[in-house]
């Protein structure tokens, strides 16, 4: 009769509790589960969202360490559905809801600029951040450890895919608003969204707009003849201060200055008007059709 050592019982019998839980001490994986719904406040399918945290390098590893025992075929497959559809989702959902948000809160920024803002708010840098911040590594099924950034990116993801399939479209887009948005809070348009040739795309918005082309001056400087100088270069437009910029060198100078303009006519100012995080538009015509009732 075939017979499996006592060592390789050990290591498969460890296999499939890590199916479940973790390998920290009085880690109940189901219960983690159920209080990180509870601390989001949202209503998941305790099916999805336990999907959304395995990922395929996961399963990959598991059954090859069931092959390397020599079990049969049917004894390594796991039976488990890793989360690149709810990732896939949930990326598809976040970027729609995102340009949509970015395009009517700032009309007058051109889709290149909505698209790199977007971009950034969905970077593998910005998601995986959020992702550590909500402790989603101590759920992550990932073959390596610790979880790399592109996995915490894709489990963040599927994270919003299981909210999407669970509880709506709505629930999901109060989520990704109060999540994403946030992260523009200090921080320039342009640290966001890269441009190459910033007089180029102020020549080609005033364009637009019917005004003639900005004429450089050179308005203050300091320190000329130092190691440190400093250029004040103002852009007039029919004689009039569209916007001056401030640098180590002319050119510098004027290219900020330009930056300085585009804020203006995007309306992406450090004095800008605050986001709105007052109840969606969808809540309120709820609420003014109960009160009608």
């Amino acid at each position: 009769m075939f017979s499996i050592p006592f060592k390789c019982l050990s290591l498969l019998f460890s296999c499939f509790l890590s199916l479940f839980s973790s390998e920290k001490p009085n880690w109940d994986y189901h219960a983690e589960i159920q209080a990180f719904s509870h601390r989001l406040h949202e209503k998941f399918s305790l099916e999805f969202l336990k999907t959304a945290f395995v990922n395929c390098c996961y399963i990959k590893q598991e059954e090859s360490r069931r092959q390397e025992l020599g079990l049969d075929k049917e004894a390594i497959a796991l039976n488990l559905k890793d989360n690149n559809e709810l990732s896939l989702k949930g990326v598809s959902f976040s970027r729609s809801y995102l340009t949509r948000c970015l395009e009517e809160a700032y009309p007058k920024i051109p889709q290149a600029g909505i698209e790199a803002l977007v971009n950034f708010l969905t970077s593998e840098e910005l998601v995986s951040y959020l992702a550590r911040n909500l402790s989603l590594q101590d759920f992550t099924l990932c073959a390596e450890f610790p979880v790399p950034p592109n996995v915490l990116q894709k489990t963040f993801f599927a994270v919003i895919g299981a909210l999407l399939q669970s509880s709506g479209s709505q629930r999901t887009e109060v989520f990704v608003r109060d999540f994403f948005i946030p992260q523009m809070i200090g921080k320039d348009l342009f640290e966001m969204w890269n441009v190459m040739n910033p007089m180029g795309l102020l020549l080609e918005e005033l364009a637009k707009r019917n005004v003639s082309a900005p004429e450089p001056r050179l308005t203050r400087q300091s320190g000329a003849s130092t190691v440190l100088p400093l250029y004040f270069v103002g852009l007039y437009c029919d004689k009039k201060l569209l916007a001056e910029g401030t640098a180590e060198t002319i050119l510098a100078a004027e290219e900020e200055a330009a930056r300085v303009a585009l804020r203006k006519l995007y309306g992406f100012t450090e004095n800008r008007k605050p986001w709105d995080y007052s109840s969606p538009k969808w809540e309120q015509k709820a609420e003014n059709a109960i009160s009608s009732n």
